[in-house]
């Protein structure tokens, strides 16, 4: 590939990662988010987008308060002519913009925003209500209340959250009735023709909520599909060009290695041979592990047992292998862990220990699988590891990144014990 197409490639990604990593630290994700956190995320976002537009019809609301306590014949008709009206004005004010401040948190920007549109609600009624004449079902502000049941819908659209402005109507024919107001036949039309009104508003919106959300989760999946898809094809592609390109020029190195062995005559280059042989065999096993692994075709209580049997055959090393609960099926990157650190432990016994035998038990609980290796060497101190020794080091690596706890109990002359446990779903 030519040096400046290589360029260009590496700009796109990064380019790329830069997105990704905005959007990310924007919605306050991790790498590893998942569909329900994804889902919750755009749910969020969605509510402080429209408790912003919220905010901004308050401000519309309060410019036409200001106006009506300004022009004396408005302020005369709702009766607001009292300084309680202008302390209620202001605390709406301020109600208002400490609401918009609150927008953000997850819990506090809710519960202060559906409190204060029951505040606003009330408001509402009150200035419905309170003209002596054309007032109650007869003001011509009434029509208010359908924008506050559009309003619930589209923040709240739950059936109980709702109920605050449907219960406006009921409650405006209730004042008229105290207020010693006729309710006229006109009236009792407007009441159930707005009724009418209301359940269409509440139904369209909520159906339509709830159809958008349903769309979103889809598309959140399928997106999670595709990806894993793409993981699982990628991982095939990788198997299928190491199977035919690493896995033929080993099983050609077995080959030509037999040939020469045969041929040999001299016992020290036989054991080079035979040493060589050994290798590429082993290198070929682990060959076809990894594979499995990638193909998702690796079976970890049966790999984990015959890689004991082969390393203690060939180690000469009293090696016993003990498994318990009922085996699951668990992730590539759970199984490759528990694989890896069981090399390490079987490999660092054999370097540094000098054991005579070591115990492996893999047991499966109900909400975890736990490995443990224990050997009864030399034993070392696990707080004085040698510079340049980076085996316990990746160990704590892996049981990090999934989640597990890695535990390493030894001391000098005591022998090692290892335990590995890692979350697992039935």
């Amino acid at each position: 590939m030519e040096p400046a197409l290589v360029l260009e490639e590496d700009k796109a990604d990064s380019h790329r990662r830069a997105r990704v990593r905005a959007v990310l630290e924007r919605r306050k994700l991790t790498d590893s988010v998942s569909a329900e956190q994804a889902t919750a995320s755009w749910e969020q976002d969605r509510f402080v987008a429209r408790a912003r537009a919220l905010f901004y019809a308050r401000l519309m609301f309060l410019t036409l308060g200001l106006l009506i306590l300004a022009v004396p014949t408005w302020s005369f008709y709702f009766g607001l002519q009292s300084t309680f009206a202008f302390v209620g004005y202001f605390a709406m004010l301020l109600y208002s913009v400490a609401n918009f401040l609150v927008i953000d948190h997850p819990r506090a920007g809710r519960w202060v925003t559906y409190i204060t549109l029951c505040l606003d609600l009330v408001i509402m009624v009150v200035l419905i209500a309170k003209p002596q004449v054309g007032g109650g079902l007869q003001s011509p502000l009434l029509a208010t209340q359908l924008l506050f049941t559009a309003l619930f819908a589209i923040l709240y659209p739950k059936p109980l959250a709702i109920l605050p402005p449907m219960l406006a109507l009921p409650i405006t024919t209730r004042l008229d009735l105290l207020l010693n107001r006729d309710v006229t036949a006109v009236e009792v039309l407007t009441l159930l023709w707005y009724s009418g009104l209301n359940f269409i508003i509440v139904y369209v919106l909520v159906y339509l909520n709830e159809r958008e959300a349903a769309a979103h989760r889809e598309v959140v999946e399928l997106q999670g599909d595709l990806k894993e898809l793409a993981v699982v094809e990628e991982r095939s592609r990788l198997a299928r060009e190491i199977h035919d390109g690493l896995g033929a020029s080993l099983s050609s190195m077995i080959i030509q290695t037999e040939y020469i062995l045969g041929m040999a005559r001299e016992d020290s280059l036989r054991s080079e041979i035979q040493e060589l042989k050994t290798t590429a065999e082993e290198s070929i096993e682990e060959l076809r592990r990894n594979l499995q692994m990638m193909r998702e075709d690796f079976e970890l209580t049966q790999g984990l047992e015959d890689y004991v049997k082969s390393f203690s055959q060939r180690t000469q090393l009293d090696i016993r292998f003990e498994r318990g609960g009922l085996a699951r099926k668990l992730s590539p990157d759970a199984q490759l862990a528990l694989f890896r650190i069981l090399q390490e432990c079987l490999s660092n016994a054999v370097k540094h220990a000098q054991p005579k035998r070591v115990d492996v038990k893999l047991d499966y609980a109900m909400d975890q699988v736990h490995l443990s290796v224990r050997d009864d060497g030399k034993g070392f101190d696990p707080g004085r590891t040698p510079r340049g020794h980076y085996g316990l080091l990746n160990m704590r690596e892996r049981a990090m990144k999934l989640g597990g706890n890695l535990i390493v109990d030894s001391a000098p002359g005591t022998g090692t014990r290892v335990s590995f446990s890692l979350p697992s779903s039935p």
